[in-house]
């Protein structure tokens, strides 16, 4: 995860700096899949980086699960932790705002500014809470096209996003493939497999059946499903994390030198889950988790075409750089091959890179030596094209 800075330290060189996210509102009516419409929406974001002359040097990060716009950077000389991706956002890193300007932003239906289930329905009167329409990864696609519009971009130098995000990838690679000049796939997957539909559901229905969740209308009684939502992230971040990461950083070590003999905190692992959870439950909306992870079951390009994702990528016109880690359980490596497989049998230019990392699926968010040189380098490549990098200034750094 990002570092922290102590307050008294100076910001790093290599950060973006102090960044104030923006708003986008459209009044355009949204169809949404799900055959609901948004009269109108917001869109919180945030930029790095300087937008060349003819635009051509943009790049989309598209978040998570429980990611959103805040992706490098500060929002204050106070703010101890940088943007979820700083390690990979900034001046002389992976995606070098030396050179492209950067777009973040919180997906439709997120619980950070976007409009979602804690926005105002002007309809009712009421925040939307469970009345949010469902969104999926084409909705969230969409609406993000709207943005670029929006921002004079009419095609994105590179499309980068990890996990969840990078499903929003593969699907701008299709809906709008003129609309894509590259695009970065990091450990992510085509459509999730029955066990990580089963892990979703799990945490959903630890949410839902919370006596605080009040069949979503949990604001309205002055309510928040804390201890639904903790489990639910405690499953989750289970699943983010290999057992080598979690036997290297807890093994079994206990809080204290005894065993107590109850079913209070007594191991280190059981403590850390404890806090992740209680943290999460208290920063994050648990209608907008129901939805995300509603999103990821729905995904399935290749549904549409009897199973076949090659046909379901033959749209795309872009190179690919699609990336896994091997010690990444909840989208394997395997999941990541299938998608190579296709994209080479749909006669599309991808590259891979399976990096050794003991860190699991939480890989993709932190610094590793060999996963920086292939993301730099096929982030340098796209730079040369777009015509903000020369081919020197390519061997040399």
């Amino acid at each position: 995860m990002p570092e922290s800075h102590r307050l008294s330290d100076p910001l790093p060189a290599d950060s973006v700096g102090i960044i104030t996210p923006q708003v986008a509102h459209f009044d355009t009516p949204l169809a949404l899949a799900c055959g609901k419409v948004l009269p109108e929406f917001d869109l919180v974001y945030e930029t790095y980086g300087s937008l060349n002359a003819d635009r051509s040097n943009a790049v989309l990060i598209c978040h998570a699960l429980s990611g959103h716009h805040h992706a490098a950077g500060y929002h204050h000389d106070e703010e101890r932790k940088p943007g979820w991706w700083d390690a990979h956002i900034g001046p002389g890193k992976s995606i070098d705002t030396n050179h492209f300007f950067v777009v973040s932003l919180n997906n439709l239906g997120g619980c950070h500014g976007s409009t979602g289930p804690l926005s105002h329905n002007s309809d009712t009167g009421r925040l939307w809470g469970p009345d949010f329409p469902m969104v999926t990864v084409s909705d969230w696609v969409n609406s993000q096209a709207r943005l670029a519009d929006r921002l004079g971009i009419k095609r994105w130098a590179v499309a980068v996003g990890g996990s969840l995000g990078g499903m929003q990838v593969l699907q701008w690679s299709m809906a709008f493939p003129e609309r894509i000049a590259n695009a970065v796939v990091i450990a992510a997957t085509p459509r999730l497999s029955a066990q990580n539909i089963a892990f979703n559901e799990v945490a959903r229905q630890a949410i839902r059946s919370d006596p605080d969740f009040h069949a979503g209308w949990y604001s309205e009684h002055q309510t928040l499903p804390k201890r639904g939502l903790k489990l639910a992230r405690m499953v989750g971040h289970i699943t983010y994390l290999s057992e080598d990461a979690m036997g290297s950083k807890f093994g079994r070590d206990l809080r204290t030198d005894d065993l107590n003999f109850g079913f209070d905190v007594e191991f280190q692992v059981e403590s850390y889950l404890r806090y992740q959870g209680d943290t999460f439950s208290t920063t994050f909306d648990a209608n907008t988790y129901l939805l995300m992870t509603k999103a990821l079951d729905y995904f399935d390009p290749a549904a549409c075409y009897a199973g076949n994702l090659a046909q379901a990528l033959a749209p795309a016109q872009c190179p690919f750089l699609v990336m896994s880690f091997t010690s990444d359980w909840r989208f394997p490596p395997s999941r990541s091959r299938e998608l190579v497989d296709a994209l080479i049998q749909a006669g599309k230019p991808v590259s891979y890179a399976n990096i050794d990392s003991p860190y699991g699926h939480d890989a993709f968010l932190l610094p590793d030596d060999r996963y920086h040189a292939v993301f730099s380098a096929f982030m340098q490549r796209a730079a040369t094209e777009a015509g903000v990098m020369s081919a020197n200034d390519e061997v040399t750094q």
